[in-house]
């Protein structure tokens, strides 16, 4: 049966459904200490059977377990982007499913309001999530790669003159260049934020996700891409300008722009306004669904539990 909010729901009825449905995307049905990596672990079943109580003298339903080798406890939560989190674990399991099926994206407030939090909670919450949708496997592209840029941010002429806030490059004037590389093969895509659209800005993000040697480059006419085409196996070029975005050796930035049309979507009419300084993990986002598009919303959510390790503090998102 295919996955969806309300069969979610009805599966996950208690916080302790929550952690075991947590245990087993994480875990696969094999608990492991978080510390020592260690699968000699054992459950310890609370003493009523039913809840424990906490430090602070309330009842939880959070399962426990104890590695064997290292002697500490631990729960599926502990080292992840949920650890110590006083949302309940229910809450979270919805709103990562809501964050891999939604295409163009789900808004803090829009949050906040289905699952009665504050807006700082569900603001932050989102940002974790995002960050475990960051790249984690930097295997090199190779064969056929698309590059292009992309400028995000509103319209500076809208803007107003005395506007003090930073943007993208310069003051109040600029949009927050973007860089996308697609492998056309596997479709897979990493977006980066850059300073600037120079021949070094593009050439260092391309060397770190190509294989120069066995990539072949395809942009368009933009002259800062002609410095590292040189360096790949092949380069070729489409000439937006007269008109001609493929030709019979390359599609040219089509894929780049499918991809760009689904973010600004998402970013304009979902988001309505991103900080640039936050911009990147937004890009893991959209980066992360274009990249896993044959799967299913419960394939990818699934997926998507193996990568929440690692923690990002509301003082890290706000520094």
């Amino acid at each position: 049966m295919k996955t969806t909010i309300a069969s979610l729901s009805r599966e996950i009825i208690t916080e302790a459904d929550a952690y075991l449905y947590l245990e087993n995307m994480r875990w696969h049905g094999e608990a492991k200490c978080p510390k020592c990596a260690s699968t000699d672990v054992h459950y310890v079943e609370p003493t009523n059977g039913v809840s424990r109580t906490t430090a602070g003298g309330s009842q939880s339903e959070r399962r426990v377990w104890r590695c064997t080798p290292c002697r500490k406890q631990f729960s599926v939560l502990t080292g992840t982007i949920m650890h110590a989190t006083k949302i309940s674990v229910r809450t979270s399991v919805m709103v990562i499913f809501e964050m891999c099926a939604s295409k163009n994206g789900v808004a803090a407030r829009e949050i906040e309001r289905k699952y009665g939090l504050c807006p700082r909670t569900a603001w932050h919450m989102l940002h974790r999530i995002r960050e475990a949708m960051s790249h984690d496997d930097y295997v090199l592209f190779s064969g056929d790669v698309s590059v292009d840029e992309v400028y995000i941010g509103g319209n500076p002429e809208l803007r107003h003159a005395n506007d003090p806030r930073e943007v993208g490059i310069g003051r109040g004037t600029k949009k927050t260049p973007v860089v996308s590389v697609i492998d056309a093969d596997t479709h897979q895509i990493r977006s980066h934020v850059v300073l600037s659209v120079d021949s070094k800005s593009l050439g260092d993000v391309i060397r770190v996700n190509v294989d120069t040697a066995t990539t072949t480059l395809h942009t368009d006419l933009f002259p800062a891409y002609l410095s590292v085409g040189r360096t790949m196996a092949g380069h070729y070029r489409v000439n937006h300008k007269a008109g001609v975005y493929a030709t019979d050796k390359t599609n040219g930035t089509n894929l780049c722009e499918n991809y760009f049309a689904q973010l600004k979507r998402g970013l304009k009419g979902t988001h309505i306004h991103v900080d640039p300084k936050h911009l990147h993990r937004y890009l893991n986002e959209f980066d992360y669904r274009y990249s896993t598009f044959e799967l299913t919303d419960a394939e990818r959510m699934a997926d998507l539990g193996t990568r929440l390790a690692g923690r990002l503090s509301y003082t890290e998102v706000t520094a």
